[in-house]
C-alpha cells in the first residue's frame, strides 16, 4: 500500500479519498484512463499528494467518471456515424435510435461452477476478436475436462473502451475440476489461462439480442441494468458481466444471445 491508509482508502479533511485504483475499481475505468481524463480536464483527482503525486477521489464522483467515458464513446460513435453519411456509406449506426430503448430487468440465481479463464487486458476495437478467440480456446479445453456444463460467460474487471483496457476475463464451466486444473498446467501459461471456483451467484440481467452486442446498444443495457439496481436500493456484488448462451454463428441480428447481467448478492441470499 501506499502509507495514506488501508484498503485504498486515505484522508483528506472531513471527506473520505479513495486512491486511484480504488476508484478506478468502483468506477469500472482503468487508472489509465483517468489519468487521461485528468490530462484532459475531465475529471480532476479531489487531492494530489504534493510528495508522492498520488491521485485521490471522492465516491461522490463515480457518477461523473463513468458519464464521461459513457460520452466520449458517443462521441466516438457519432464521429463514425456523420462519416459514414457524409462518404455516402450506409451505416452501421442506423440503429442508434435503440440506444435509450426499453430492457426488461430480472434476477436469476446460479449456482457455484469451476471455470476456465482466460484473462486479457485489451480496448475495445480488439475485444470481439479477443472475445471469440478465446471463448473458443477454452471449449476446446472443456472437452479435456468433462464438456462446457453451463454457458460460457465475460467478466469484465474493469471496462474496456478506446481508453481502457480492462482487463476482461473470457470463463467456460466445466464438469471436472481436477481436470481442469491438469489441463491448465499443461496449457495455461501462454495465454493468462487458470482454473477457479466461481461462487453462487444472484444476477440482475437483462437479455439482449445480437444486434445490441455492438457499441453503443450494449452500453445502454449495461445502464438499464445499473439504474433498475438503483430503484431496487442494491449494489452490485463483483463486477459487470456478459453470459452468452445462443449459438454466436448460428444467430441472426434480431435472435437473443446474451444477458447482460450484474452479481447482486449470493444465491438464495439477499
Amino acid at each position: 500500500m501506499n502509507g495514506h491508509g488501508v484498503n485504498g482508502y486515505g484522508a483528506y479533511g472531513d471527506d473520505e479519498l479513495l486512491s486511484i485504483g480504488a476508484f478506478a475499481a468502483r468506477a469500472r475505468l482503468s487508472p489509465k484512463a483517468l489519468r487521461l481524463y485528468d490530462r484532459l480536464g475531465l475529471l480532476a483527482p479531489a487531492h494530489v499528494d504534493a510528495t508522492s503525486g498520488y491521485r485521490y477521489y471522492r465516491p461522490a464522483q463515480t457518477e461523473r467518471a463513468r458519464l464521461v467515458a459513457l460520452l466520449r464513446q458517443l462521441a466516438r460513435t457519432l464521429a463514425d456515424f456523420l462519416r459514414g453519411r457524409l462518404s455516402g456509406r450506409s451505416s452501421e449506426m442506423d440503429g442508434l435510435d435503440e440506444l435509450y430503448g426499453r430492457f426488461v430487468v430480472e434476477t436469476v440465481d446460479v449456482p457455484e461452477r469451476v471455470v476456465l479463464t482466460e484473462t486479457r487486458h485489451t480496448l475495445a476495437d480488439e475485444l470481439p476478436a479477443w472475445i471469440g478467440a478465446s471463448l473458443g480456446r477454452l471449449e476446446a479445453g472443456a472437452r479435456e475436462c468433462g464438456g462446457v456444463s453451463a454457458a460460457p460467460f465475460v467478466v469484465y474487471h474493469s471496462e474496456v473502451s478506446m481508453e481502457s483496457d480492462g482487463p476482461a476475463e473470457s470463463c467456460v464451466p466445466v464438469a471436472d475440476e481436477a481436470a481442469a486444473r491438469a489441463w491448465v498446467a499443461a496449457h495455461g501459461r501462454a495465454r493468462s489461462t487458470a482454473v477457479r471456483v466461481e461462487p453462487a451467484r444472484r444476477l440482475a440481467y437483462t437479455r439482449i439480442v445480437k444486434a445490441q452486442v455492438a457499441h453503443p446498444q450494449i452500453i445502454a443495457a449495461f445502464e438499464a441494468v445499473e439504474r433498475w439496481m438503483a430503484g431496487q436500493g442494491i449494489e452490485p456484488v463483483g463486477p459487470c458481466r456478459e453470459v452468452y448462451f445462443a449459438d454466436w454463428d448460428a444467430a441472426g441480428p434480431d435472435d437473443a444471445v446474451c444477458d447482460v447481467a450484474f452479481p447482486v448478492g449470493l444465491s438464495g441470499g439477499s
